[in-house]
């Protein structure tokens, strides 16, 4: 593709070079760089990619994207100055591979806790439905439940290159719909500048990413770019952030929720082991929804599901009969069955919200008493591990603190920071560095009837300790005690 197509709409200054040359791939990671690739130097905390442009010139590419002077102008190659490396990058990778969000209806999901669940009731809703639908988050980026080729890196929401390459995708195998999870980090970033959301969905926001964004404030402002990117909102009505939202989006918004009228609202709620059944009340009519997923939580995301299908056109008595064919969210309230009658729940759960949610949803169901395994992630805002012991102590019967993924922290003093909101409560606990028999422990010491929670890491696969990332799953290390 001409460099000039690729530039459209970006206002730029050309510093050597022009804009008819021929680009093969785009990149902003210097390893990646070959012949003819055009690199965007972007920068962030750690790293300045302005620094490896000689580099990037030596191995091949024809062209480079720079956002402020460099000591040195390399020869024999087109270079070009913007205002913003990340917003002319989200912007490039668009082009670059044919505007693919354009053949596809995307839905858009922020907040900080039921992102993931979300987006996957509303893939499982579409999925009935006979739709072909992407998903891309937290898990895997996927198509009709299955593994998608465009490889999967960390960040929940990808840098807009992979972003787009994953649309494209999506539409070279047909499908006609993505859903999308959007973080505050990929606000922040402009992972998604640029791009237009059929529908925007605000789940809910409470402490979490303090150690990125420094305060809550600028956490909330980074979720409220979203809304200015869709066509329609869809907003938990019941979170005081929805407010802010109705306050600043131009777009048609829509709520939902449990404790104020709205118009998706959820009623007469009944809770089990395995779903929750309830009314949902639209337009003046009642309509009964039976979600083969339990907990509290679990209604909010099937209203936010069933809301966002609603609004890009599906009939909603068809929306909920397609609600029953949910199943659950790999480590999302997954309940893993054994032979010992106790109830044992391997949830994500890791931000003081989501474990007050876990724990009181377990608490409606539950017969005996409910132990909680858990721990704090390392190197994270540690401002919220003592509010999490104290939500520990106060909804479980005992607890056991563990690692999660400690990173280059020491594990014990993490566990410390949680122990003095443990303390407070009077609810007994222990400490067990070593997660694998923290995990075992709980199981030992629980009796028929008790529910044992392991919370933190939910789908993960893996563990971080210092520099090294080890294989571990708290739903294997459940399997393999039972056998």
């Amino acid at each position: 593709m001409i460099l000039s197509t690729l530039l459209e709409g970006i206002k730029y200054e050309i510093l050597e070079g022009n804009t008819a040359v021929e680009v093969d791939h785009i990149t902003w990671d210097s390893r990646s760089v070959s012949d003819k690739a055009l690199f965007i130097a972007v920068k962030n905390k750690n790293v300045d990619r302005h620094d490896f442009i000689l580099e990037v010139a030596e191995k091949g590419a024809v062209a480079l994207i720079i956002e402020h002077d460099i000591k040195s102008v390399p020869q024999n190659i087109t270079v070009i100055k913007v205002k913003d490396s990340r917003k002319a990058m989200s912007m490039i990778a668009s082009k670059y591979f044919g505007e693919p969000m354009k053949s596809l209806k995307v839905i858009g999901i922020t907040g900080t806790n039921g992102k993931t669940s979300t987006s996957y009731f509303i893939e499982q809703i579409l999925e009935a439905l006979k739709v072909k639908c992407g998903v891309i988050g937290t898990i895997q980026n996927t198509l009709l439940g299955q593994k998608m080729k465009t490889e999967k890196l960390n960040p929940t929401t990808p840098d807009s290159i992979e972003l787009q390459s994953t649309f494209s995708e999506m539409v070279e195998l047909g499908a006609t719909h993505s859903v999308v999870e959007v973080t505050s980090s990929a606000l922040a970033k402009d992972r998604v500048y640029g791009c237009e959301f059929d529908v925007g969905v605000f789940t809910n926001i409470t402490q979490d990413h303090l150690e990125e964004h420094g305060t809550m404030e600028n956490y909330k402002v980074a979720k409220l770019k979203l809304f200015n990117m869709c066509k329609n909102a869809v907003v938990n009505v019941d979170d005081p952030f929805s407010i802010e939202i109705l306050a600043s989006s131009k777009c048609k918004v829509l709520g939902y929720g449990v404790n104020k009228k709205c118009d998706f609202q959820a009623q007469d709620i009944e809770y089990n082991n395995s779903s929750v059944h309830f009314n949902l009340i639209h337009d003046n009519k009642t309509f009964k929804v039976e979600l083969n997923v339990p907990g509290r939580f679990s209604v909010y995301n099937v209203l936010a599901a069933i809301a966002s299908c609603n609004l890009i056109g599906f009939e909603l008595v068809e929306v909920i009969e397609a609600v029953k064919e949910i199943k659950g969210v790999p480590g999302r309230f997954q309940a893993i069955p054994n032979n010992k009658g106790t109830l044992v729940i391997v949830d994500y759960a890791h931000t003081p919200d989501a474990l007050k949610n876990i724990l009181v949803s377990v608490k409606q169901i539950s017969k005996g008493k409910i132990i909680l395994v858990f721990g704090c992630g390392g190197n994270r805002d540690s401002s919220k591990r003592a509010i999490m012991g104290e939500i520990a102590g106060t909804f479980s019967d005992y607890c056991i603190v563990t690692s999660d993924n400690p990173r280059k922290e020491n594990p014990i003093k993490i566990i410390e920071d949680i122990e003095k909101g443990l303390i407070s409560t009077n609810c007994k606990f222990e400490r067990e560095q070593d997660r694998k028999l923290a995990i075992n422990r709980a199981l030992n010491i629980a009796k028929p009837e008790d529910a044992v929670i392991i919370a933190g890491k939910g789908h993960e696969s893996y563990q971080i300790i210092k520099d090294e990332t080890i294989h571990f799953s708290d739903e294997e290390e459940v399997l393999s005690y039972f056998t």
